[in-house]
């Protein structure tokens, strides 16, 4: 029996799996969109030049799907977790998700590996204006940069650009010495979260993968698979002890 409370040192990643509950699909699956419709064509960077239009129709309703979507069980069982863990216990909550629920399920400092649909950033690198906090779908026009007049877009990591170096510094470090990886609803397939689990392998971390379905291409740094629906199995793994009380 797994116990994350026995541990010291614990990065979790989290998948679109982990969002499910809250009515939002997974990308690869039985019930995946990954392959339908204009999701490969739109997550791609060059289509921000070719079709700002389109990518923010794409888009927009991605973010009115996750306006609209409430955490779940297992995102508020790991806010809760990193709350009741001491202070001198470290907890690393990763996501490759961009719909923002564990934070608005009370998890802090959540490492962001795509960004986040609820953001906005000008298109223009070269732009002083920073990322800001959005709820507009834009589903009639494209929102253009009042600091630079560049088009805006999402803040959120396209296929062809780079995970934000900030971000990777602060998952490696903590791959490094991490005793217990967990991954939930992903299939660890997409770099570079694929190679997370093998360098916690490789740091003598205990590694746990709990996804609704097996790895199409088992993964032998992954120890232990736990199947079934992560709101769910979150919520029982990351359970206070028994005898724990959990208020604060």
């Amino acid at each position: 029996m797994l116990d994350p409370h026995v541990y010291s040192r614990i990065v979790v990643l989290t998948g679109a799996g982990v969002s499910v509950g809250s009515g939002l699909r997974t990308y690869r699956g039985a019930d995946g969109v990954w392959d339908q419709g204009d999701n490969i064509r739109y997550s791609q960077a060059s289509i921000v030049a070719i079709d700002p239009a389109g990518l923010w129709r794409h888009f927009g309703a991605i973010r009115a799907a996750a306006n609209a979507a409430t955490p779940n069980a297992a995102h508020r069982a790991l806010a809760e977790f990193a709350r009741r863990l001491p202070a001198e216990r470290r907890f690393t909550l990763i996501t490759q998700n961009i719909d923002g629920l564990h934070q608005r399920a009370g998890s802090p400092d959540v490492i962001e590996l795509h960004g986040s649909v609820h953001r906005t950033r000008c298109s223009n690198p070269g732009c002083a204006l920073a990322p800001f906090e959005d709820r507009e779908t834009y589903e009639s026009r494209v929102p253009t940069c009042a600091a630079c007049g560049a088009v805006l877009r999402p803040d959120i990591v396209l296929f062809g650009e780079y995970v934000p170096r900030d971000a990777m510094q602060r998952i490696q470090d903590a791959l490094a010495d991490c005793d217990l990886f967990v991954a939930i609803g992903t299939s660890g397939a997409v770099e570079p979260a694929a190679s997370f689990v093998r360098a916690a392998a490789l740091a003598g971390a205990r590694t746990l993968l709990v996804n609704l379905e097996p790895m199409d291409f088992p993964n032998p740094a992954f120890q232990e698979q736990r199947l079934g629906p992560a709101e769910a199995l979150v919520p029982a793994l990351f359970a206070p002890p028994s005898g724990t009380a959990t208020g604060r």
